[in-house]
């Protein structure tokens, strides 16, 4: 019964997938694009100008794609861990439970994130970025102590099993976050790769082609190597299961993670009413500062 009902769980979560993140996504570049083209080459007007009615076109795509599309993505990521883990139980009732119970613990653990998430007025790029990351990092620890909990009580009579099952879902928080530091160094302008692009312009677009592609291609390997441990590790502790446990302890976060993704867009559609509605420069100038920001945490 619970293989038939996560099989559907799944399957849900596969075909939202496709149609919000193929379809939105689609859709957010062809009506970015198509603002683009229409207001700054043939119009000559400013991004986000009133009189582009594209514009809405932009900022709706910036909904459907980035944050209904990313959480379809994220969403069967999670379901698919959590019935990876459940499926490679063989049977044990405790480590069926587990990563249940890690996901439960994650909600709590990413509401109380939640609350560690602010900064000060006038904030520099580098503060903006901590302050996220505050949340991001209250709701792990958060989750470590819940988990440690957890195991301790389902594996009663089996704890030297449960401790290790404890380290390979730290392995899996720890490997999250460090994945997240990795893509911030190659996507913030506050850091030498996005800065290099910026330089690489001063020769023309062909240099910028070039510089941009070969940052991108560079800014894999870390990721890799940080999967590919995180999987050695795993295997050596708790083998299969270890490693879908893993999974689900890098998921288990996901409420603060992506309400950290979805700032991108919202801050993006921010910018673009402050100049549909004429407000002040400096509003703008804020809203693009965190505009930068919002495409480093959705990378």
């Amino acid at each position: 019964m619970l293989g038939g009902f996560a099989g559907r769980i799944w399957l849900w979560g596969v075909e939202y997938r496709i149609v919000r993140v193929r379809g939105g996504g689609i859709y957010t570049k062809a009506a970015d694009v198509g603002a683009d083209l229409v207001g700054k080459v043939e119009m000559d007007i400013p991004e986000d100008d009133p009189r582009n009615p594209a514009v809405i076109a932009d900022n709706v795509g910036d909904n459907v794609g980035d944050v209904a599309g990313m959480g379809a993505d994220l969403f069967e990521s999670f379901v698919g861990s959590i019935i990876a883990a459940a499926t490679l139980a063989n049977g044990d009732t405790a480590l069926i439970m587990l990563p249940f119970w890690i996901a439960g613990a994650g909600i709590v653990a990413s509401t109380l994130g939640y609350f560690a998430v602010g900064t000060k007025d006038n904030a520099s790029q580098h503060d903006l970025l901590f302050a996220l990351h505050k949340g991001t990092i209250t709701a792990s620890v958060f989750v470590l102590g819940f988990c440690a909990v957890i195991c301790s009580q389902l594996f009663a009579g089996r704890e030297k099993e449960g401790w290790m099952l404890f380290a390979c879902i730290a392995i899996g928080l720890v490997a999250g976050i460090l994945i997240g530091q990795a893509t911030e160094y190659f996507t913030s302008y506050s850091y030498s790769p996005v800065k290099s692009i910026t330089e690489a312009g001063v020769t023309g677009p062909a240099t910028v082609i070039i510089q941009g592609l070969g940052i991108g291609m560079v800014s894999c390997v870390a990721p890799v190597l940080i999967i590919v441990a995180t999987i050695l590790g795993c295997n050596a502790l708790a083998e299969d299961y270890g490693i879908a446990i893993a999974a689900v302890g890098m998921l288990s976060t996901l409420g603060v993670t992506l309400a950290t993704d979805a700032y991108g867009p919202i801050a993006d559609n921010a910018g673009g009413i402050a100049e549909m509605a004429e407000l002040e420069v400096r509003v703008r100038d804020t809203t693009d500062a965190l505009d930068a920001l919002g495409n480093t945490t959705a990378a």
